[in-house]
């Protein structure tokens, strides 16, 4: 009795043993750092309180633009892409995670078999032909003691809301993307206002000219440069009909429908209003943004990887059973004398692996270092992002002002310079200076006016989108990388 015992005690102290030397890992960690909101210096509080709205496009108030953007995000490809990355996320989630449940199996195998007479089976059914069958019913259980599936879940839960969260970010850069697209359209057309006017400005002065060459007060000259300013304003008036076309074709494959601007009004810049915002770095921004969500989230799926992979230095326990009826001859299967079962664990101890285990290790966590910095640079942009457009939202209103009075002067320069030409009192070049400085401040006097949208729309954007996060893609309880176990 003693000595079975003291075998007993021998055996579980070498299964220690074993086990311990198994689950040497050597400290391979990650070592990247995550950056927060303190890291970044971003302010404790945000006064006054960011917010965007989740359809902010609605509030430049054209009914156009309202029925695009709704349209691209129901029918563009790219989103249908998104959405059927989230849906394979999905389903692989629910393949790992099927292994932490019991798995039942049955089978059915019949076989005509020569038994070998130098076998285990003596004759006469040694040498003979006889059939086998076995119809049996099998179990099996992973118990997952050291969290090997549940990490393995984990990882699948977090590429999953990775891939919603990535779904999401798409969607806002779409709706972006639309307004910005449909605001060049507005630019574009307004600066084709502005190259027909010139022409029209332009075959005005031609006729003055031709009145003064024929009283002889002009010559030839300033009649052939005049002249020459009729064609290039077409040319200005064809080009911008081209972008014109260009920007129309750049909307409908947003929109994901070809010809779907074909049939809308022209918009002007004048009748979109201008979107309220708030030109402020929030606190909260790594909150906002569903790509900094997607980010954190690949972070967490690593984290749980690197939990998966040092489970693989532990003993598997499974618990295996079986159930059935096996027999020589098929007519005598199903007979109460040919049944069977067995049940029982079954332990798998890994215990020289080549390295395997290591590297695998390894290369899980440089993947968490590589998520890691990939989020730090996601955010970093983040704020840059924000950043430059609270910039530029405050330049182009400021630059604004100093065009108006700029080209306020220009025109005026140019009605002087017209009054003067046309009564004898100044040359043409005067005119034509004049007129290129205040075709040059009408050209960005437009510019500025789409520029200023456009910035509205980039902070819009920069700011999240008006993205708020469901309960699957928030990323508020997750726990700092560097508290894996």
């Amino acid at each position: 009795m003693k000595t079975a015992r003291r075998g007993t005690a021998v055996a579980a102290a070498a299964l220690a043993l074993l086990l311990a030397g198994c689950a040497e890992m050597g400290h391979i960690d990650s070592a990247a750092q995550m950056r927060d909101a303190a890291a970044l210096d971003l302010p404790a509080q945000a006064a006054p309180e960011v917010t965007v709205a989740s359809q902010w496009w609605l509030a430049f108030g054209d009914t156009q633009l309202n029925a695009l953007v709704d349209q691209a995000l129901q029918g563009n490809p790219n989103l249908q892409v998104a959405q059927a990355r989230i849906a394979r996320a999905r389903a692989q989630s629910q393949v790992v995670g099927a292994a932490e449940l019991p798995q039942v199996g049955a089978g059915l195998d019949l076989t005509r078999q020569l038994f070998s007479e130098t076998y285990i089976y003596p004759p006469p059914l040694g040498g003979s032909i006889q059939e086998t069958g076995t119809l049996q019913l099998n179990g099996s259980w992973e118990i997952d003691f050291f969290g090997k599936n549940r990490s393995a879940l984990n990882a699948a839960i977090g590429a999953t809301n990775a891939a919603a969260a990535d779904a999401d970010a798409a969607r806002v850069l779409l709706a972006s993307n639309v307004v910005r697209g449909y605001l060049q359209w507005a630019r574009w057309n307004d600066q084709l206002v502005v190259a027909k006017r010139t022409l029209a400005q332009r075959q005005e002065t031609l006729r003055l000219v031709r009145d003064r060459v024929s009283a002889g007060l002009d010559t030839r000259l300033q009649l052939r440069q005049s002249e020459g300013g009729i064609p290039e304003a077409r040319q200005q008036m064809e080009a911008i009909t081209e972008q014109i076309a260009l920007s129309q074709h750049a909307l409908d494959a947003l929109v994901g429908q070809p010809n779907a601007t074909a049939n809308l009004k022209s918009p002007e810049l004048t009748a979109i209003r201008n979107i309220a915002l708030q030109p402020v770095l929030p606190a909260d921004l790594l909150g906002r943004r569903a790509d900094i969500a997607a980010a954190r989230w690949r972070v967490e799926a690593a984290m749980q990887d690197v939990k998966n992979a040092k489970t693989q230095f532990y003993p598997n326990v499974n618990l295996v059973a079986f159930a059935g009826f096996q027999s020589i001859g098929v007519d005598s299967l199903l007979k109460s004398a040919s049944q069977q079962w067995g049940i029982g664990p079954a332990i798998r101890l890994p215990i020289f692996e080549g390295g395997r285990l290591r590297a695998n290790l390894r290369g899980k966590s440089a993947d968490l270092d590589a998520s890691i910095e990939s989020y730090n640079t996601t955010v970093l942009d983040a704020v840059r992002d924000v950043a430059d457009s609270v910039t530029s939202v405050q330049s182009v209103v400021r630059q604004q002002a100093q065009q108006r009075e700029a080209q306020a002067a220009a025109e005026s320069a140019y009605d002087i310079a017209m009054q003067r030409y046309g009564a004898g009192l100044g040359n043409f070049l005067d005119v034509l200076s004049a007129e290129t400085t205040v075709l040059l401040q009408r050209r960005q006097g437009v510019d500025l006016a789409a520029r200023a949208l456009d910035t509205q729309v980039g902070l819009a954007r920069a700011l999240g989108g008006g993205w708020q996060p469901t309960p699957e893609t928030s990323t508020a309880a997750l726990v700092a990388p560097n508290k894996i176990q």
